[in-house]
């Protein structure tokens, strides 16, 4: 089958996928004015969703992934997440992944990863003061073009974990505390440069009429540095430019970390998070804990009660649960085991977790 079929193919599936779970749109097509985004779950409801295994760069994306994670998990993804590497320093839309998700039936969310390695630091290409003045305009339209094309609803963040300086994009890479090297001189040049290459990706896509896309800003529930111009409310990009709000929240990552529960990691960050906009909803967009197979109780029990305090609304503006289903291997050997089934006990506790009525895998959509 050739590209363009390929791509009607399986926007048609998805149509389908949306037609069953009511879009909310009363009229218009895929690309019709003034957009679809996705909107929150009917009240009590969370979204159940996944990053369903897809390989090391988190980008071997397959409908043959997502079936297997859902017959794993007995329970259906409202989307399936993976990342769009901007390696070597090259920007390019993901058509071949979107196309994948779109066969199975699922809304594809892209993390727009502005990185050309995988290592930790300075990007050589993407500055974020670069893209904010932009250097990268052409790319970014070109990407903006595709988005539209595709024809169908998209989820996309820009900036994972944008408070972690595990990723380039963090303002400790791009001026961090400073404030003479870039724009408002009572603002911290590292996060103040984010937060306008975020708005103009966005300005760009909205400009392009790639109305069909959901902005989500994504942090993370700890960050790092432990500094005062790293808050999270100093990267946002302020609610014109943002439709929901992601975090992340781990457990331990590596064999014999110490264990924090999903509970009170969240506790601690959740009013900062809601503080940032007063009506935006809030995805758990990263959760997932290593399996430490001396003690295999402790992941089943992490995971059992994660989903038991979110299923029990105990964060009201939290409206989806994503799960981190991949496993690595770290230098010197040590396996992370993250999957759902790296024990019976963990397969058990997810399964039964998310078999609860409050969740739900089909998306609903309305116009923007």
């Amino acid at each position: 089958m050739g590209a363009r079929s390929t791509l009607i193919a399986a926007v048609a599936t998805l149509a389908v996928a949306f037609a069953a779970a009511g879009s909310g749109n009363a009229e218009g097509g895929a690309g019709a004015e003034p957009g679809r985004i996705l909107a929150k779950p009917p009240h009590g409801r969370v979204y159940h969703a996944a990053f369903p295994d897809f390989g090391g760069p988190e980008s071997r994306v397959s409908d043959a992934r997502i079936r297997s994670f859902e017959r794993l998990t007995h329970r259906r993804i409202a989307w399936a997440y993976f990342s769009n590497n901007w390696l070597e320093g090259r920007i390019h839309f993901p058509a071949q992944n979107v196309r994948a998700i779109a066969r199975a039936g699922r809304v594809p969310f892209i993390r727009m990863m502005a990185r050309s390695g995988f290592a930790a630091g300075p990007d050589p290409n993407f500055k974020m003061r670069s893209i904010a003045a932009g250097a990268w305009d052409p790319e970014l339209t070109e990407w903006c073009d595709r988005a539209r094309d595709a024809g169908i609803p998209l989820l996309v963040e820009f900036g994972t974990e944008v408070n972690g300086d595990w990723f380039r994009w963090n303002g400790r890479w791009n001026g961090g505390g400073r404030t003479h090297g870039y724009g408002n001189p009572r603002l911290a040049d590292g996060p103040e440069s984010f937060r306008d290459a975020y708005r103009r990706i966005v300005d760009i896509c909205r400009a392009e009429g790639a109305n069909d896309i959901t902005w989500f800003f994504h942090v993370d529930v700890g960050g790092w540095p432990k500094k005062p111009w790293n808050r999270i409310a100093a990267y946002y990009p302020g609610d014109a430019y943002v439709d929901w709000i992601g975090v992340s929240d781990y457990g331990p990552l590596k064999p014999r970390q110490p264990w924090v529960s999903f509970r009170r990691r969240l506790d601690r960050s959740y009013e900062k998070i809601a503080g940032l906009s007063r009506t935006k909803p809030i995805a758990v967009l990263e959760y997932g804990a290593a399996e430490d197979w001396g003690k295999p109780r402790r992941k089943a029990r992490w995971i059992r009660r994660a989903i038991r305090d979110v299923a029990a609304d105990r964060w009201p503006r939290v409206r989806a649960l994503s799960y981190w289903h991949e496993q690595w291997q770290n230098a010197g050997g040590a396996v992370s085991d993250l999957h759902v089934d790296s024990s019976k006990r963990a397969t058990r506790a997810y399964r039964r977790g998310v078999a609860r009525r409050v969740f739900r895998g089909r998306p609903r959509f309305v116009s923007r």
